[in-house]
């Protein structure tokens, strides 16, 4: 559907336009709650903004909006797996979700909140990557509360095995700065620190909240609490509420990773915290036939007092 039929069939005068950048089709919303953005390749939400708040995704300067790129930042959702693939055969990092083209199919206005529907079906791509019988529903709740869900449709003959994750990036003053609270005593995988087998090796948490003093990718499994970043550098606070997800992960590159990335400014690592719902790893999920599973995340912002 080129813009000027996404205008005709879901847009809405003041509210809810459609249009190209960079040669990507993206949505951008206007409310008297909060602006956003939402690109169809990824199904891919860059900019959120309650009123009277900062932005509170972050999102690089130097990311490529390019076809078939992914974006660095916003809220890339991940499918249907997590990082590297695990079954041996080929496939894209962290899945091909995020770099898919997704079917916009429907919008609406609910008093101050924008509700927004993308879809994702079979394509050439996804089925020579063995992916042929699924769907994907993502519905967005734009307002000064951002609602995020996920649902999973196995429509093949057999279980589909697969992981998924609300990849979000949050935009911090200086995530030396930042704590997240609601993590604590709880069991991660430190992927920044392997053992002979190159597995990541298993740890627990003690202490509460928990600060980032380097380069930091942590998946936290069986992790099923809201968790709540303390923006200290922002005087916010950014909660995150979540259902139907297992696992946690909480990643920033730093400095030393951050150098590696042509799509990240050297500095970008100071103003981003990436605090993920997902369900991945041991907490993969497996959906019968014919049945379908929703994944939920919640974001509001307050100022801290």
């Amino acid at each position: 559907m080129d813009i000027a039929a996404l205008n005709e069939c879901f847009g809405l005068p003041g509210v809810l336009a459609f249009e190209e950048s960079d040669g990507l089709r993206r949505a951008v919303v206007t409310t008297p709650a909060a602006s956003a953005t939402v690109y169809l390749q990824g199904a891919h939400l860059t900019h959120w903004q309650p009123a009277g708040e900062e932005p509170v995704l972050f999102l690089s300067r130097k990311s490529a909006f390019q076809e078939g790129k992914a974006i660095r930042g916003g809220v890339p959702v991940i499918f249907p797996w997590f990082g590297d693939r695990h079954d041996g055969q080929a496939g894209p990092a962290h899945g091909f979700a995020r770099t898919e083209e997704w079917d916009f199919a429907f919008a609406a206005l609910a008093g101050d909140d924008l509700h927004l529907t993308l879809t994702l079906a079979p394509s050439d791509a996804t089925r020579a990557l063995g992916f042929d019988r699924f769907r994907v529903a993502y519905k967005l709740t734009i307002g000064r509360t951002l609602g995020m869900q996920l649902t999973v449709a196995n429509g093949a003959e057999t279980p589909l095995v697969f992981e998924e994750a609300l990849h979000t990036y949050f935009a911090v003053t200086d995530v030396r700065q930042a704590a997240i609270r609601g993590l604590g005593d709880g069991e991660y995988l430190d992927k920044r620190d392997l053992d002979a087998d190159g597995s990541a090796r298993r740890k627990v948490q003690s202490a509460e909240p928990l600060q980032l003093a380097g380069t930091t990718d942590r998946v936290y499994l069986d992790s099923v609490s809201s968790c709540v970043i303390e923006d200290q550098g922002g005087g916010r606070r950014i909660t995150v509420e979540k259902s139907d997800s297992r696992t946690t992960i909480v990643w920033n590159p730093w400095a030393e990773l951050t150098a590696k990335m042509a799509d990240m400014e050297p500095e970008g690592w100071q103003g981003m915290l990436c605090v993920e719902s997902a369900n991945a790893g041991a907490n993969a999920l497996t959906l019968a036939p014919g049945s379908m599973h929703t994944m939920r995340a919640q974001v509001t912002v307050e100022r801290a007092g």
